[in-house]
């Protein structure tokens, strides 16, 4: 099934060839590669040498026996995988090539707690047939534009499967394959994040949040976009203190000449007011401080403050395949451990991974100095993300903890956790094993108004 693309966005007349630089696409014979020697989604098809990382297959496309649908917490389809080995504080340096310096602190800061359960990797990521073809053609028109600004080119498959470029433009590639990849067209859920303190209390904050990729709109087109990657619109319905507020969220494609449009509903006033604030390092109340506004979904937001570079690939463990850890009716006490999730939960495959590494630019603020990003070379998921204080010592370490959703099909994350390594607390995304349904994956596309600033208010319940 083919769905719409041109190569003119239309609506972004700030997209003007004349006035800002343009970073061109991939030759026709290097696209050509995308389904032949290279996955559609632009990683190699091969495994490695050693034989640790397997070839791809075709992913991850049908559920295993009694899986009834969308909406439903998946089974586990590798039910009789096992632990290959374990790493731990006492024997990580003996896997330290295949560490990120993040998950080497969490060993070193959580000796007796945090270890990682190795099993067998498994590519399980795959796209339908429209975004393949999406993707390819993407790959010879889609360009980045400005200073990592925004992209053209490009629309309903990733922008980028194969980069070109020096180490910055590449760089810029990979963070916009991450922000643009595939999640579905539209979703539903109810879920809870927690931040856990050091005395492992917590306390949940739930929300029903319903997005729309407007990027994937299968009866769109580049044309139709009108600058919006995506709308997110989330009601927050406990702890009473915060029952009732809202927020609305129109994801840009260009943030620096049209910045994320974010409005909240305040249910004790009942008014609902232009929130200027929801991007780079601004905190999140539910997250008790530990998350800014741009950590949300690993990264998300404008670039515009680093300098970028693309240091190539890696073969490490990120958590892959997580599905045990999202299973229903498990409780949520069982998932928090004190100080991160519970590792017996937890999966981790070797898998190749792009690293890029964002340095703050000399006169802009942020919290973060510096940032490394572990890019799965599939999915073009963070799985990992190391992050730095202006002392240049490592402070944060966040984790996508990434599964196949049989349903789209597709790689994301079922958990998002972000780690404080200083101060000792995390806080936690996604929480869902204790509701009755996990999320809600559709084709449906919503008239735009459903994501409107004025319907805010009237959808608002306390």
């Amino acid at each position: 099934m083919r769905y719409n693309k041109n190569v003119i966005l239309g609506g972004l007349l700030a997209f003007s060839v004349a006035a800002v630089p343009a970073y061109a696409a991939v030759s026709g014979s290097e696209a050509a590669r995308l389904g032949k020697d290279l996955t559609p989604f632009g990683s190699p098809k091969a495994g490695n040498n050693a034989g640790t990382i397997p070839a791809w297959d075709g992913g991850l496309t049908k559920p295993p026996t009694g899986y009834e649908g969308s909406g439903q917490h998946h089974p586990n389809p590798f039910p009789n995988d096992e632990v290959l080995f374990t790493i731990n504080a006492s024997n990580m340096d003996q896997y330290s090539d295949h560490l990120a310096d993040g998950v080497k602190a969490m060993l070193e800061t959580y000796p007796t707690t945090f270890r990682i359960p190795v099993y067998q990797s498994r590519r399980t990521h795959a796209i339908p047939d429209w975004v393949a073809e999406n993707t390819k053609d993407n790959a010879t028109s889609g360009q980045v534009v400005g200073e990592s600004a925004g992209i053209k080119g490009a629309f309903g498959g990733y922008p980028f499967p194969t980069l070109s470029g020096n180490d910055e433009q590449k760089a810029w590639q990979v963070i916009w394959n991450h922000l643009t990849r595939w999640r579905g067209v539209s979703l539903t859920r109810r879920a809870s994040e927690v931040a856990v303190q050091t005395n492992g209390d917590y306390s949940l904050v739930t929300s029903q949040q319903e997005a729309f990729f407007n990027y994937y709109d299968p009866e769109g087109s580049e044309d139709s976009l009108d600058n919006i990657i995506f709308y997110y619109l989330s009601f927050t319905q406990s702890p009473p203190r915060l029952a009732g507020g809202a927020v609305l969220i129109h994801e840009t494609m260009n943030q620096i000449i049209n910045p994320r449009n974010g409005w909240g509903y305040n249910a004790g006033q009942r008014r609902v007011r232009r929130a200027p604030n929801l991007g780079y390092d601004s905190p999140i109340a539910a997250a008790d401080n530990l998350r800014t506004a741009d950590d949300t979904d690993i990264f998300n937001g404008a670039m515009d403050r680093y300098n970028w570079t693309y240091e190539g690939k890696r073969e490490i463990y990120i958590p892959y395949n997580n599905y045990e850890i999202g299973q229903k009716g498990l409780p949520y006490s069982e998932i928090l451990g004190m100080s991160h999730l519970n590792p017996d939960l937890m999966r981790w495959e070797l898998h190749r991974v792009h690293v890029v590494t964002a340095t703050l630019k000399e006169g802009e603020r942020h919290i973060y100095a510096k940032r490394r990003f572990y890019v799965d070379e599939d999915s073009w998921n963070t799985a990992l993300l190391d992050q730095y204080d202006g002392r240049g010592d490592l402070w944060r370490v966040s984790m996508g903890v990434l599964k196949n959703y049989y349903e789209l099909p597709g790689v994301w994350t079922v958990l998002e956790a972000f780690h404080d390594l200083q101060a000792r607390r995390y806080h936690v995304q996604g929480l869902d094993t204790e509701e009755p349904n996990t999320r809600v994956f559709t084709n449906d596309v919503p008239n735009k108004r459903y994501f409107s600033p004025a319907s805010l208010r009237r959808r608002s319940v306390r």
